[in-house]
C-alpha cells in the first residue's frame, strides 16, 4: 500500500473518530433544549420503526423546552409512548396535536455525573485516535521492513501520523472543554 493513501485514510480515520466523540457529546443534555438529545428515539409507525425526525418536525421554542409536532397526528400517542420507553428521564406533555418536552433544571450533582461521561466519552474518542495512530505506524514498519519504504521516508511518515495525532487529541480536548463548560453553565 502506497504511503499517501494511507496517509489519507489515517486522517479520514482520526476525524470520524472526532466527530463521532461530538456526535456523543451532542446527545448528553446540559441546561439547554437541543434537539440531538431526541436522536435516539424511535418511533413504532406505520408497521416499521423510524427515527423520531422521520415522523415529525422537533423544535427548540425557548432554552428549555422542545416541541414535537407530528407530520400525522395519529402518531401522536406513538411518539409520547416512544419518548417515555426510551432511557431519557424525560417526561412528554401532549395536547393532541403537540408534544412538549420541558427539560428540569439539573442540580449541581447531576452536573458533575453528566461530566464524568462525557470525559469517558473523551477518552473512548482519543482512544480510538491512538488506536489507529498505532494501526498505521505498523503497517509503516510493514512497508519498511518488505522494503517497500525507504528507512527514513518510513520514520518521517511515522511523525506525519504523530503530528496527526495530537492534532485530533487535541480536536477531542477542545470538544470535551467547551461540552464541560456548557454542562456546568448555571
Amino acid at each position: 500500500m502506497p504511503v499517501v493513501p494511507l496517509l489519507k485514510e489515517t486522517e479520514e480515520k482520526m476525524l470520524k473518530a472526532v466527530e463521532n466523540a461530538k456526535h456523543e457529546f451532542s446527545k448528553i443534555r446540559t441546561g439547554r433544549a437541543s434537539t440531538a438529545l431526541l436522536d435516539p428515539v424511535h418511533v413504532e409507525a406505520y408497521g416499521s420503526s423510524m427515527t423520531l425526525k422521520q415522523v415529525a418536525n422537533v423544535s427548540v421554542p425557548d432554552p428549555r423546552t422542545l416541541a414535537i409536532q407530528p407530520w400525522d397526528t395519529s402518531l401522536v400517542g406513538a411518539i409520547e409512548k416512544a419518548i417515555l420507553k426510551s432511557d431519557l428521564g424525560i417526561t412528554p406533555n401532549n395536547d393532541g396535536k403537540i408534544i412538549r418536552i420541558v427539560l428540569p433544571q439539573l442540580t449541581e450533582e447531576r452536573r458533575h455525573d453528566l461530566v464524568k461521561i462525557v470525559r469517558k466519552l473523551a477518552e473512548e474518542g482519543k482512544i480510538a485516535i491512538r488506536s489507529i495512530r498505532r494501526h498505521t505506524v505498523e503497517t509503516l514498519k510493514k512497508l519498511e521492513k518488505d522494503g517497500t519504504v525507504p528507512e527514513d521516508e518510513g520514520k518521517q511518515n511515522e511523525k506525519k501520523v504523530q503530528d496527526l495525532h495530537d492534532k485530533y487529541i487535541k480536536l477531542v480536548d477542545e470538544a470535551l472543554q467547551k461540552k464541560e463548560a456548557e454542562i456546568m453553565e448555571v
